[in-house]
């Protein structure tokens, strides 16, 4: 009998639960539709895409799936206590069977979706807030001279993207700025995208016992800036019947 009324309790609040989860996961959907409908900058929408788009459908996905899989154990009707930890199980592994599937869709596919919409809104024509009127998107060459020494050189390192939108009836312009192919860090100095490293030294080798030592060189390729930094190494595994070796590329 306690049995048959612990169930009624689960099968009633574990229903809410996922009433509730489920709209939690229709409410993250909503509020991302929304912004991207309502959002009519294209730069701010390309950053919104670019930054929070997968990760919003994957965590909106998964609590979805969660929620699926509670009202799904909520259905069963009194059974032995053996038979609903089999019905637990069995969704369990659905649920990480569908969860690893939207996860690898998300992962390695929808990102190619995703690129094409991005390029689409990177070179969409922008509208003059002066003339009404589509501006024009500056070559590479045209575009330096509206760039100051430090965003030049950004672009040279291949860390930073500018792309230089100008109305040439009034001569508004405006620059936005994309990530580039290459990582170069933010220059303490002069705040620019330039700092890479040029030079590694090992001062400690790590061991099977310890941690070893690394230090990074790095230089500002525009303010000449440099600085050093410590990194730990991680201890090397054993193998079994072999030598342990390090690899160094």
């Amino acid at each position: 009998m306690d049995t048959f009324i612990n169930m009624e309790l689960w099968n009633k609040w574990g229903q809410i639960l996922a009433y509730a989860l489920a709209a939690i996961s229709a409410v993250i959907f909503l509020y991302h539709y929304i912004v991207l409908v309502t959002t009519r900058n294209y730069k701010k929408r390309y950053d919104f895409i670019n930054k929070r788009e997968i990760n919003n459908l994957w965590m909106a996905s998964a609590i979805m799936i969660f929620a699926i899989g509670i009202y799904v154990n909520t259905l069963a009707p009194q059974r032995e206590m053996l038979w609903i930890f089999v019905i637990l199980f069995v969704t369990i592994m659905m649920g990480l069977i569908v969860g690893v599937i939207i996860s690898n869709v998300l992962k390695f596919y929808y990102p190619f979706y995703v690129e094409k919409r991005l390029k689409k809104l990177r070179y969409t024509p922008r509208i003059s807030p002066k003339t009404g009127k589509p501006m024009k998107l500056l070559s590479e060459e045209e575009e330096d001279v509206y760039l100051d020494e430090g965003m030049q050189e950004e672009e040279n390192v291949f860390s930073v993207d500018y792309d230089v939108w100008i109305d040439e009836e009034s001569g508004y312009t405006k620059i936005e700025k994309y990530a580039g192919h290459l990582i170069a860090l933010q220059c303490p100095e002069c705040n620019y995208q330039t700092l890479k490293v040029i030079k590694e030294e090992i001062l400690e080798s790590p061991t099977e016992e310890s941690e070893g030592e690394l230090i990074k060189f790095y230089k500002c390729s525009y303010c000449g800036f440099k600085e050093r930094r410590a990194f730990r190494v991680a201890k090397l595994k054993s193998t079994a019947g072999s030598e342990p070796s390090v690899i160094t590329s």
